[in-house]
């Protein structure tokens, strides 16, 4: 098991779910995680969002780490930087799938 972190770091992880707790930001993340580099023009086309919108949570995602910009010319372009998503959006996703397929089992009893 890995060691605790100490009390003082738990605002940090908070924040770090806060920031993945957003079914937008997540949205921008799985398109990019998929999809590799992008920018908000893609983003937005994809996402039938607005550019204003997709650029709130690009800047979210890229204060906290998760994203990086690389600017291009008058564009820019987004990719995920954070390796952690990867493990975490599986254990979460692949979880949840279990619940409702147990949940689907039982209701069909």
């Amino acid at each position: 098991m890995p060691e605790a972190l100490p009390t003082e770091m738990l605002e940090y992880v908070a924040e770090r779910f806060r920031v993945l707790g957003d079914a937008t930001r997540l949205s921008i993340i799985r398109v990019l995680i998929d999809d590799g580099e992008m920018n908000v023009g893609d983003l937005v086309e994809r996402l039938d969002s607005s550019q204003a919108n997709v650029s709130k949570h690009l800047r979210i995602l890229a204060n906290a780490g998760v994203v990086s910009r690389r600017p291009e010319g008058t564009a820019a372009y987004y990719s995920v930087t954070d390796p952690s998503l990867m493990p975490i959006c599986s254990i979460v996703c692949d979880r949840l799938r279990h619940q409702v397929a147990d949940e689907a089992r039982h209701f069909a009893v």
